[in-house]
């Protein structure tokens, strides 16, 4: 498979994500349904970072069995760095923009949520998009056509995760707005695919999946506060088991289809 193809491929799987987007627009709908779309975006949510987490730290563990212990104190370096980075530095980023708010005071506006999670699945799919660009330039073309349709499918829940929030927006979303956070969430695929294909470095992949831990955990940190405002204990329980196992089923499929 040619560099071209294989960044088509890519982009396809990271323009999905624009399919969850119009759920922003919904408005009016009442209180206890803006909970569950907001347990719901969580539960997706959980899951990505228990299933980045996952794959960050496979090579980190991998590598304490090797004799050269560089390779480890550089893996686990990358990882706690990257983990520091994505947290703090959407902490100190919204800090910055809405320093006029006391913490605790109000949560973040429902947009600047949008655009954390969209940060935090931009670098994840990033990932996501130097594992389809290695397969295809090793030629394993079936492997690379499975993982574009797995990633496609899994876009689809995250484009929700970022509109689910906004949907306690007083003002609706403007499609501009949406194709901003499209961008910023789906379009690293695209550029992870033409990477991927170039070359290939297990330290880049740790590195942009623990920046993208460290971002959602701090967009999980709001969301929960925010649950505790808008839902009652058992329709945000519900709705956060809800999302993480649409999550895990889309995860399941592209694990079957791949034999992982």
């Amino acid at each position: 498979m040619n560099q071209a193809a294989a960044v088509g491929l890519g982009a396809i799987a990271g323009a999905t994500i624009f399919l969850g987007l119009p759920v922003a627009r919904m408005h009016g709908l009442p209180k206890a349904v803006q909970g569950f779309l907001n347990a719901f975006a969580t539960g997706i949510l959980v899951f990505l970072l228990w299933d980045i987490l996952a794959h960050a730290s496979g090579p980190v563990e991998a590598s304490i069995a090797q004799a050269n212990r560089g390779p480890f104190a550089a893996m686990a370096l990358i990882f706690a760095v990257g983990i520091a980075a994505g947290l703090l530095g959407l902490l100190y980023f919204n800090r910055s923009l809405f320093g006029h708010l006391r913490h605790g005071a109000a949560p973040p506006p429902p947009r600047s949520l949008a655009l954390a999670i969209a940060t935090g699945l931009g670098l994840h799919n990033l990932s996501e998009g130097l594992a389809i660009g290695q397969a295809a330039h090793v030629g394993a073309l079936a492997f690379t056509g499975v993982l574009a349709v797995g990633f496609a499918l899994h876009n689809i829940t995250e484009g929700f995760g970022i509109a689910a929030p906004m949907t306690t927006d007083t003002k609706k979303a403007s499609w501009g707005f949406l194709g901003l956070t499209g961008l910023i969430g789906g379009g690293p695929t695209f550029i992870g695919t033409w990477i991927g294909y170039l070359a290939s470095s297990t330290y880049f992949s740790v590195a942009f999946l623990a920046v993208a831990a460290g971002a959602l955990l701090y967009v999980l940190n709001e969301l929960f506060s925010l649950g505790r405002k808008i839902s009652t204990p058992t329709s945000f329980a519900w709705g956060l088991l809800t999302g993480f196992l649409t999550a895990y089923a889309t995860d399941l499929f592209l694990t079957v289809a791949t034999g992982a």
